[in-house]
């Protein structure tokens, strides 16, 4: 019999709690993660007040300063801590996959130069569009589009970019280039791009509206991934006829593998708790893990260094957590954490390796406070002990600090 009935894990996408240990080895725009602190810096610079992550413990995590704005609680309600990142990247499928009990040991392949002429060329034959050569390379999306978007609308042509991330993706004028014609181009993109020396992780489709000066990306993005190299936790609860709902890019993230439900794409964060509500609330998820990611932390305002509207995000989250609590049965587990830091004050525009937060509540808990500090893979450890099945890989249950 599971310990709690429903886990319900959420990942803040790129909250990270301060620099991890190896921070030194990853670099941002030349400059070493080892400063970065995506919610300590926004809690000194712009101030953070997340009263119901507060409760939960999340002041309370340790570190070497105290979060400047978010009060330490003497009573928590429920348990927290900050895990480490063991696998050799600081992407979003690395977190999600070491989350979910993998170990990856060789990265991942990027490209700092842009895509090699090869690949270029391949889509240009397939697609029977030119690609902008001068695109290719490590771009913001929003400013790829800004530069290369009235450029597209007059000639058609792709706008193919990369990032530190291990990752190809194409924005295309959904008046230009239609949704249906983007998506076969990467699916495409996603057929070359399986082995090395061009392994990526996504193909993403980045489709976008407006006119010159005035362009927006819209929800419409699609992510290819590859598949999970060997089994996960999502796997062995799958396998065990156990319910697997994704909410949000979970489903592309693992590429469909282990997931029995999804409830779909998200278009904004507060849509994606919609879906989570909708999933948690229904007759139908009696017993069983939900795994919802919310984006727009890192997509809207990490990559584009706002820490202003990140904070304005973390507010908007921390405000509808009481509706996700109050969906909860009593035997239920909710899990708040991260896949990699963003740190919206730091150098370049990329990911940060940091620690990631961990709060943990259920309305049943008779305890709280602080779990050893651990790793992203001891959450899947906990869900397989919890649910009976075979842990993946790595990972260290903590269930049994959870009462």
């Amino acid at each position: 019999m599971s310990k709690f009935n429903r886990m319900h894990l959420v990942v803040l996408d790129s909250v990270g709690i301060g620099a991890a240990p190896d921070a030194n080895d990853f670099v941002n725009a030349g400059v070493p993660d080892g400063a970065s602190d995506t919610l300590g810096h926004i809690s000194k610079s712009v101030g953070l007040n997340v009263p119901n992550m507060a409760k939960l413990g999340l002041g309370n995590i340790p570190r070497e300063t105290p979060l400047k704005t978010v009060p330490t609680e003497s009573n928590p309600t429920g348990y927290a801590t900050k895990l480490q990142e063991v696998s050799l990247g600081k992407d979003t499928m690395t977190g999600h996959w070491e989350i979910m009990g993998l170990n990856i040991t060789e990265p991942f392949d990027t490209f700092w130069n842009g895509f090699p002429e090869e690949i270029l060329t391949k889509i240009e034959e397939f697609s029977g569009r030119k690609v902008i050569r001068e695109a290719n390379k490590p771009y913001s999306g929003t400013a790829v589009i800004e530069d290369f978007g009235p450029r597209q609308m007059e000639t058609g042509e792709l706008i193919i970019y990369t990032s530190a991330d291990p990752v190809l993706q194409i924005a295309a004028h959904e008046d230009i280039i239609p949704l249906d014609e983007l998506y076969r181009i990467c699916e495409y993109a996603r057929s070359i791009t399986l082995e090395r020396p061009a392994l990526l992780g996504r193909i993403i489709a980045r489709p976008y509206v407006g006119e010159p000066g005035n362009f927006t990306r819209t929800s419409n993005r699609r992510d290819l991934a590859v598949s999970p190299f060997a089994p996960t936790v999502l796997d062995k609860l799958n396998e065990a006829g156990i319910d697997t709902y994704a909410v949000g890019k979970i489903n592309d993230i693992f590429n469909g593998a282990g997931i029995n439900h999804d409830m779909g794409h998200n278009k904004s964060n507060n849509h994606g708790i919609d879906n989570l509500i909708k999933a948690m609330t229904s007759e139908d998820f009696k017993h069983g893990f939900s795994f919802t990611n919310l984006v727009d932390f890192d997509a809207l305002y990490g990559h584009r260094r706002d820490p202003h509207g990140y904070r304005d995000c973390l507010h908007e989250f921390d405000q509808r957590l009481p509706e996700i609590i109050a969906a909860m049965r009593e035997d239920d587990l909710l899990m708040i954490t991260a896949d990699h830091g963003n740190d919206p004050t730091y150098a370049g525009t990329d990911h940060t390796r940091e620690y990631i937060p961990f709060l943990a509540y259920s309305p049943s808990f008779k305890g709280n406070g602080l779990i050893p500090v651990g790793h992203f893979s001891d959450i899947s450890a906990t869900v397989a002990e919890n649910f009976g099945v075979d842990k993946a890989m790595i990972g260290e249950s903590f269930l049994d600090k959870l009462v």
